[in-house]
């Protein structure tokens, strides 16, 4: 139900920007923003997307835990997207997606809510039989 608000109020949002903004700055300096922001994103999600990938590769040489890169990843590729798509919202969106600080912070924030242990979690007991490998017919 969230997915149908969004889906909703973000095409709204954006109708009212581009009414607001086009009559005070008129269409064709409206339209340069939107053009200009969609190339901004998209070199921004080159620049930062090879930063994310160096990183990623670094922590992988190390033996890390590549989940944060794979997370920062993800934002800077949603963060890009948003910003090509023409729209102020989305525009002003993208660009906090791609500041590296913001980004931890909502994967520090995504992580609290996905760990974050429920009173009426269930625990299911189980046991288990260690099979050895056999032969394999294929």
């Amino acid at each position: 139900m969230w997915l149908f608000a969004v889906f909703l109020t973000v095409p709204l949002i954006e109708i009212a920007l581009f009414i607001q903004i086009g009559g005070w700055l008129t269409l064709w300096p409206t339209l340069g923003i939107v053009v200009a922001t969609a190339v901004i994103g998209s070199a921004l999600l080159r620049w930062q997307g090879l930063q994310v990938l160096r990183d990623l590769q670094r922590e992988i040489g190390r033996g890390g835990n590549p989940a944060p890169q794979l997370a920062h990843g993800a934002l800077v590729i949603a963060g890009g997207v948003m910003m090509i798509l023409p729209g102020f919202f989305t525009d002003s969106l993208g660009i906090l997606l791609m500041v590296p600080p913001v980004r931890a912070l909502l994967i520090r924030l995504m992580l609290a809510r996905a760990t974050a242990s429920r009173p009426d979690d269930t625990i299911i007991e189980a046991s288990f039989t260690e099979v050895p490998p056999g032969p394999r017919s294929h």
